[in-house]
């Protein structure tokens, strides 16, 4: 039998399986043949025996070999005879697909959440319960109860919602739009999803910044999307780059997250603002700002959103319910011309028919009601003490050891480790010792950086978070 190429990133026991089945299916084992022994099998393909247990156990949940006490491990009779039934290979069609999973840290991060609650939880990114107005929403539903047709809504999302959304950022944010030029999705990530698939083409080259969440999304290689890397400074991109990249590459699209950025917490500066603005003008250039965080500025002061600027409709602006309120109501926004907003109206209609009216009626009540500027005073004041613990915290457990800028708004803190570790051993440690972060190459960063998210630990878990990662830190430093 042939090797498994231990290069791959195909487990070995799934490599063994999926060639055993081939040769099965080429008549090589016919039908009632007996296969070799674990240890013989684990010796020939020089693997150990526990790899082939599983291998032979995969065989045996599709059905395809049987294993007796006494008898060995023989091709199934019933499965390959004159009349086969056979089980989908589900395991290649997991493997197959345009659009590709999780990366692995990501998928392990949720996996460690999900068997271990008492993870004290530097990972997910948005708020935590403490910090969500559950109280008012609760509130505003005794109030007003939804007496309207629940069936299926306006493509582009609830009316009163868009109109409300209008005034909400006109107010809270500068920008001058109207209801038809606003799409409702499912937050931010659903406005991405919408905007890679439906608006760009397979082969695209695309510029993001580096480090930036949208290394964390597969998404835009499910796209076929060709992504290039726009270093962020202390003052964010730099414009300049986005030309260079356009003259080299012709990048059809820049995907910028300027205010409080994720993960670094930078903000973008405002000459550069301006000149990023006057680069995509003259290259007819659009861009996706996303801007989730900008109301959690620390001294009540948001920065200037790019679309508040945008005087020829360069920037597709994406906003979200979700880092202000509350992540589980799914209600996030796009403000784009109207021939885009029908586009991606007609795309998402496809995928689900539009989103639940309940929801959006509940978002649009809160963001009209008397309790969004008191809630966003608390939530601002609550981020900064937590803030403040986790600085207070890292100085103490690791003066030394890690380097970091102190973000003024946002939810996280990008955190360089200085001596050289390894993320994977370090997460791993971490977790042993009862905490969780994301690893800063999920972001496209070199390995040896953190996102810490303060937003999701109560107060009374972030002193005791920080001292857990420290002697998992101290722990692989030897």
């Amino acid at each position: 039998m042939r090797k498994p190429d231990r290069l791959s990133s195909q487990p070995l026991y799934q490599q063994i399986a999926d060639d055993i089945e081939r040769r099965i299916s080429y008549g090589e084992f016919p039908p009632g043949s007996l296969l070799p022994s674990e240890r013989k099998l684990a010796e020939q393909l020089g693997v150990n025996r526990s790899t082939v247990i599983l291998a032979y156990a995969e065989l045996r949940s599709l059905g395809i070999i049987e294993s007796r006490t006494g008898s060995g491990t023989r091709v199934s009779k019933y499965k390959w005879g004159a009349m086969p039934k056979h089980t989908p290979n589900w395991h290649r069609y997991v493997e197959g697909g345009s659009f590709l999973p999780n990366l692995p840290f990501l998928r392990r991060i949720r996996e460690a959440l999900q068997k271990d609650k008492a993870l004290i939880d530097f990972a997910s990114g948005e708020l935590g319960a403490d910090l969500s107005p559950v109280k008012e929403i609760n509130t505003l539903l005794d109030e007003n109860h939804y007496t309207g047709y629940l069936g299926y809504d306006n493509p582009q999302g609830f009316v009163p919602l868009r109109e409300t959304i209008v005034s909400y950022l006109k107010q809270y944010r500068g920008i001058q739009t109207t209801e038809s030029s606003i799409l409702i999705t499912s937050g931010s990530q659903q406005s991405l999803y919408l905007i890679t698939q439906c608006l760009l083409t397979p082969g695209d080259a695309v510029a993001i910044e580096d480090p930036s969440y949208c290394y964390s999304l597969p998404m835009f290689q499910s796209a076929g999307l060709r992504l290039f890397r726009l270093p962020v400074d202390s003052k964010g991109i730099r414009p300049e780059d986005v030309r260079s990249l356009y003259k080299k590459h012709r990048i059809k699209m820049v995907f910028i997250n300027p205010n409080y950025q994720n993960p670094t917490g930078v903000v973008l500066d405002a000459k550069r603002r301006t000149e990023l603005l006057d680069v995509a003008s003259e290259l007819g250039l659009p861009i996706v700002e996303d801007d989730p965080f900008s109301l959690t500025a620390y001294d009540g002061t948001p920065p200037t959103p790019l679309k508040s600027m945008d005087a020829i409709g360069s920037v597709l602006y994406i906003g979200s319910f979700s880092k202000m309120a509350a992540s589980g109501l799914r209600v996030g926004w796009m403000v784009a011309p109207h021939s885009v907003v029908e586009r991606l109206a007609d795309a998402r209609q496809q995928m689900d028919f539009g989103l639940s009216v309940v929801p959006q009626q509940v978002a649009a009540q809160f963001l009209k009601s008397k309790y969004i500027r008191p809630h966003l005073e608390r939530l601002r004041t609550n981020l900064l003490y937590k803030r403040d613990l986790l600085i207070e915290a890292l100085q103490k457990e690791l003066p030394d050891l890690v380097r970091f800028s102190i973000p003024q708004g946002g939810l996280h803190l990008w955190c360089r480790i200085i001596p050289e570790v390894n993320d994977s051993k370090l997460l791993e440690e971490a977790i042993r010792h009862g905490v969780i972060f994301v690893p800063g190459s999920v972001y496209g960063s070199d390995s040896g950086y953190v996102r810490f998210t303060f937003a999701r630990p109560k107060p009374d878990e972030i002193v005791p978070g920080i001292s857990k990662f420290a002697s998992a830190l101290r722990t692989i430093l030897g």
